[in-house]
């Protein structure tokens, strides 16, 4: 009988973290980048390829890095969110496009709309490992001083906003 008793146990346990496994929400993985500064990069705008930037430009300000892409079918579903925040003013919103096309990224934002002051190119995906994109699309509350204090992962809605992003960003402007 005591033979038993050890498989039974480590079927208890397996059982256990598989429970708390299920309860957990993919869309909350911690990210180790929160509170530290946001990895530099130098990449060709978008819509300008003979321009560059990179996060020091745009520091003295909060602003938001959305990871998108023409093939993402979750981006379609928050653009429109986008696009409202950004007629907004309350942020500025820049993209970085994620192993895309040029062309297909820009026909997308001419069909869709461009939330974006600008959008810069990450064609091989090399930036957004830096960033440790999971997938598209992505969000950033990066600060005045280019550290990141907030990641979504998945597609912005406008109770996330509401909830959490523009608290942030109210927050770290004051």
């Amino acid at each position: 009988m005591a033979r038993y008793l050890v498989p039974l146990g480590i079927f208890l346990v397996l059982v256990v973290f598989l429970g708390v496994g299920l309860g957990l929400n993919p869309r909350q993985v911690p990210s180790p980048l929160i509170d530290r500064p946001a990895p530099t990069f130098d990449l060709p705008q978008l819509h300008a390829t003979d321009k560059r930037i990179s996060p020091e430009a745009l520091r003295g300000q909060v602003w938001l890095l959305n990871v998108w892409a023409s093939w993402c079918v979750s981006c379609r579903q928050e653009h429109p969110v986008l696009v409202d925040l950004a007629k907004s003013g309350v942020v500025p919103i820049y993209g970085l496009n994620y192993k895309d096309q040029r062309e297909e990224a820009l026909r997308w934002l001419e069909q869709w709309g461009d939330p974006y002051k600008l959008s810069i190119m990450d064609p091989k995906g090399m930036t957004g490992i830096d960033y440790g994109v999971y997938g598209v699309p992505e969000t950033y509350v990066i600060d005045k001083t280019g550290v990141i204090r907030y990641k979504q992962i998945g597609p912005l809605t406008p109770e996330i906003l509401r909830d959490t992003i523009l608290p942030l960003v109210k927050k770290l402007n004051a």
